[in-house]
């Protein structure tokens, strides 16, 4: 019997957003109103917490407004692909100034994108948590970009979590940026690597610092390069690049850094 996702709620808002999302995913769907029987194929339901407590079946997955929409689609999918109540994930995360991950569950992706700055693991971390929580879960962190990755492990370990740092040669397919950072977080996370206790030093190199300088210039239209103080800031996860641009301009009319999406290529840092 072909297991499906049952959308069951009366909120309009919802249901269009989950109703489109399923449509584009190609996800097996009903639709329901809470109180009505749910069919045995059911594999989970999506429906508002309100909601929640007037619908009966094991498998209930709460969608808040502001919820993290990564970790909800991962679980979506998990229930459909897997009986497996307990089986583990595995997280590959490919460092950058927006690191590309992959969630994998047996071997199957399960979830991918990228994440808008290395400051967003530890978040990410607590969605999957709570989205899993009888699940073990295995971050695997790629060795490239330094600055990026150093931050991204420090948070992980910071919130107990298991993080192995992957040598990532041969990951890195050719090809546009992110689908490349997607597929290299899937290659990551199928590469054992090398199990990580302590705190890593954040020690962002002159490279590094020239780089976000560079980027800083780029995304201000030559109107300003921001101070290497700010620059060290900044890789250290103190402050956004948005936000130092912003300071060095005095505010006026500060825009939004596009170039935060460009890699560090300079780098290079023992592990």
């Amino acid at each position: 019997m072909a297991r499906c996702v049952a959308l069951v709620t009366r909120d309009p808002a919802l249901y269009a957003e989950m109703a489109g999302t399923l449509r584009e995913r190609g996800l097996p769907s009903i639709s329901l109103l809470p109180g009505q029987r749910i069919p045995e194929r059911v594999a989970v339901v999506l429906t508002r917490p309100a909601e929640a407590a007037e619908i009966s079946h094991s498998h209930i997955l709460a969608v808040a407004e502001d919820g993290d929409r990564p970790s909800l689609w991962a679980a979506v999918l998990y229930a459909l692909r897997t009986h497996d109540a307990r089986g583990g994930l595995i997280v590959g995360i490919d460092p950058g100034p927006r690191p590309g991950y992959a969630i994998l569950s047996g071997g199957t992706c399960i979830g991918e994108g990228v994440l808008e700055t290395p400051g967003d693991g530890a978040q990410f971390a607590n969605h999957l948590r709570r989205r899993f929580t009888s699940h073990p879960i295995l971050f695997r962190v790629g060795s490239g970009d330094p600055p990026a990755r150093n931050r991204l492990v420090n948070d992980l370990l910071a919130s107990a979590r298991a993080v192995e740092l992957v040598d990532e040669q041969g990951t890195t397919p050719r090809g546009s940026r992110r689908p490349r950072d997607m597929v290299a977080a899937r290659r990551i996370a199928q590469t054992p690597g090398r199990p990580i206790r302590g705190r890593l030093t954040l020690c962002p190199t002159a490279g590094a610092i020239a780089d976000v300088q560079r980027r800083s210039r780029i995304g201000s239209d030559g109107r300003v390069t921001i101070p290497r103080t700010a620059a060290h800031r900044v890789l250290c996860g103190e402050l956004t690049l948005t936000q130092a641009v912003a300071d060095a301009l005095g505010d006026r009319a500060a825009p939004s850094i596009v170039s935060d999406r460009d890699r560090t290529s300079s780098v290079h840092e023992p592990l």
